[in-house]
């Protein structure tokens, strides 16, 4: 077999598998089979041949894949997801079978989003210009639904677009995002641009880019539950990532804002501030583990070490973890990131928002072209009829 013949393109490998991309995209993070990019496409992954064969039941070890049948909450009629834009396995992230930390180290925000979206062919940002009417004023937070409602209005359903208008859609909505935080300016890459908005140095732009890559899509929450379940309901594009961001403002904002606090008060005193909130809470904010990666999670560690954090916050991060007992989290990276770039009290909140719109949207847009029915059932358990 000579050097092309080795490996096969994804189509080739999920027909002779008979399997969904998801599950291809499995059998890469575990190590079954092997993956590298396309000398051709870069985005584009190629597989490798012999390892597709193998578990089809072609190679030596005659190794088989048996499908298991619907259990757990599918079988109960709770709501059931599949998806092709993310998958977390053995503590690392991937993005379509691509390793999301190796590809922050370079990818630029809108290669992130057209390898999320499966973009295969052409380039949705080309020719994007900004909007003569922009939203401006206030937080980055209302800019964002300031501009994801008034697009939820205007678009059309997603069930009148096919995959390409859909993200051809999708690149205009993230661009008209981040025209209105950065303001008019240059039409730079998109992360030199929320640069200029949030007033960083131009140098520090790439440390945002891989916040925002690193931060696009961490597996199934409640935010994409709600965008998936507005995208199946025909929802506009921005209508369903609106469903999700709102959701995102909960939670994870509030836990992330607890992360800020914290920042702040450590930086006065280290060691003090984790042994107060230790005792206060039980805890270290932001060196919590997380159920989807455990102990580590690499998006953390990649950004860390990428920061370039000043003495005052390499101290707080070490008295932190010596307190916790764990590595910090992604929200705690966040946290001194923006601290360490003065991106101001919201900053940090303001690239989780941003980087996980990315991520949403790629949920919204796989959703509509290539989902599964969401289906669930809603039990009653109130008043029985004509009680008082």
């Amino acid at each position: 077999m000579d050097a092309d013949e080795r490996w096969i393109a994804r189509h080739e490998a999920l027909t002779r598998l008979g399997v969904k991309a998801q599950t291809l995209y499995a059998y890469v993070s575990r190590g079954r089979i092997a993956a590298r990019p396309d000398p051709a496409d870069p985005r584009r992954s190629l597989y490798a041949a012999a390892d597709v064969a193998r578990l089809c039941g072609d190679g030596a070890e005659g190794e088989t894949e048996v499908r298991a049948p619907v259990v757990g909450a599918a079988a109960r009629g709770e709501a059931d997801i599949q998806s092709s834009v993310g998958l977390i396995a053995e503590g690392r992230l991937f993005y379509r079978g691509l390793d999301a930390v190796q590809l922050a180290e370079t990818a630029t925000v809108e290669a992130a989003a057209r390898l999320l979206w499966d973009v295969r062919d052409g380039d949705p940002f080309v020719g994007l210009k900004p909007r003569i009417d922009p939203i401006v004023g206030g937080s980055t937070q209302r800019r964002v639904l300031a501009v994801l409602g008034r697009r939820a209005i205007e678009d059309r359903s997603l069930r009148s677009h096919d995959p390409a208008g859909l993200k051809q859609e999708a690149a205009s909505l993230l661009n008209e995002v981040v025209d209105s935080v950065s303001g008019p300016g240059p039409r730079l890459y998109l992360h030199q641009r929320l640069a200029r908005g949030f007033k960083a140095f131009e140098r520090d732009s790439p440390l945002i880019r891989r916040a925002l890559v690193l931060g696009a899509d961490c597996g199934l929450d409640e935010a994409v539950l709600a965008t998936r379940a507005a995208a199946f309901g025909g929802a506009p594009l921005a209508g369903a990532v609106l469903a999700g961001i709102t959701t995102l403002s909960g939670t994870p904002l509030g836990e992330l804002g607890e992360v800020v606090a914290y920042v702040g008060e450590a930086r006065r005193d280290p060691s003090g501030a984790a042994r107060r909130w230790l005792a206060l809470k039980g805890g270290v904010p932001g060196f919590e583990e997380t159920a989807a990666f455990g102990r580590v999670d690499p998006r953390a560690r990649a950004l860390l070490e990428a920061a370039g954090l000043p003495a005052d916050l390499q101290a707080l991060l070490a008295e932190g973890e010596a307190a916790a007992g764990r590595p910090a989290g992604f929200h705690l990276a966040l946290a001194l990131i923006a601290r360490r770039l003065d991106l101001g009290p919201t900053g940090a909140g303001d690239l989780l928002l941003l980087g996980r719109l990315v991520g949403l949207l790629a949920h919204a847009v796989d959703q509509a072209t290539d989902g599964s029915p969401i289906r669930a059932r809603l039990r009653y358990v109130g008043p029985e009829p004509g009680a008082h």
